[in-house]
């Protein structure tokens, strides 16, 4: 007896660090107002990265223009950026001006700051351009190069080419976070002729971005398994809503694709949460055992009755 009393206080405090690790990690991102999963999505590798990384948000149509693997100019891929972005903002400004009505002379002005926002745009693209020539080639030899059948089948090819483009996504990152500074210093203009008031009816008014309402489905789901975890409430359901989670963190970085990251600790506790899904802790020291002992189904109650603390 004494021995089972010990498996079921250890198996109780597994399930509470668990939770409290889940419950904590999901309080400090929604706390910290700059975190967000951008870094661990670009980070991907394997068949799935495409697809963690699509939910990405970008400035502009980078992907499509200087991003894309094609034979036009650079000037001209350049070109279609910069008028992508410009697009962007105006289409912020409308966004804003259906919150907060402009008269002619405020819709004048600010109208006005997108030209002068676009005028530093077009002179911090033409200061990088020969950056932006070296970048667009790269992009060619690396699409080039992930054509053929070596980089997929030499392991240090491939370990190359994933370390190619992790470089070219930290170049593009760097320069769409630049445009979207200017962006940034553009609504800061908008604002100024705002009151306290309409800045916050624009603010919550402005639709967040798909990657943002991920982060918070994230963010909140870790709160909500970790704490019922924590308390012994739905165990079972939340210790696989903790798998899935873990699971989708192991996938962006599968073990046999050469330059993952590793992933030991997730893998330690997916088998712990297994553990605590295959048998009715909850029910042992938490609040499951109220839940079995109300649940009016006799299959509840036989199971209640069969787990009781011995």
């Amino acid at each position: 007896m004494r021995s089972s009393l010990l498996a079921l206080v250890a198996l109780a405090f597994l399930r509470i660090v668990i939770g409290l690790h889940f419950f904590l990690e999901g309080v400090s991102h929604l706390r910290d107002p700059d975190w967000s999963s951008a870094g661990f999505r670009k980070a991907a590798v394997g068949p799935l990265a495409d697809r963690f990384r699509s939910s990405l948000p970008e400035t502009g149509t980078w992907s499509a223009t200087l991003g894309t693997a094609s034979r036009r100019s650079t000037a001209e891929a350049v070109g279609e950026w910069q008028e992508s972005v410009v697009a962007t903002w105006r289409k912020r400004l409308d966004e804003r001006g259906k919150v907060v009505k402009l008269d002619g002379q405020g819709r004048k002005k600010a109208e006005d700051a997108v030209g002068v926002a676009g005028e530093e745009l077009a002179a911090w693209l033409a200061g990088i351009g020969s950056d932006l020539e070296e970048y667009r080639l790269d992009v060619l030899r690396l699409a080039d190069k992930t054509s053929g059948r070596v980089a997929a089948e030499v392991p240090f090819e491939r370990e190359r080419v994933a370390k190619k483009r992790r470089e070219l996504d930290r170049q593009a990152s760097g320069w769409m976070a630049e445009a979207t500074a200017i962006g940034q210093r553009l609504e800061a203009m908008w604002d100024e002729s705002l009151s306290a008031a309409d800045r916050r009816r624009v603010a919550d008014a402005m639709p967040q971005s798909s990657l943002w309402q991920a982060d918070q489905f994230v963010s909140w789901s870790l709160v909500t398994i970790g704490g019922c975890l924590v308390v012994g409430l739905l165990t079972k359901f939340n210790a696989v809503g903790g798998i899935c989670f873990l699971a989708s963190v192991v996938a962006t970085q599968p073990f046999w694709v050469p330059g993952a990251q590793p992933t030991y600790n997730q893998w330690v506790e997916i088998a712990a949460l297994l553990v605590i899904a295959a048998l009715p802790t909850g029910g042992w020291i938490g609040l499951d055992y109220f839940l079995q002992a109300w649940c009016p189904f006799s299959r509840c109650r036989r199971v209640s009755g069969t787990n009781s603390t011995p």
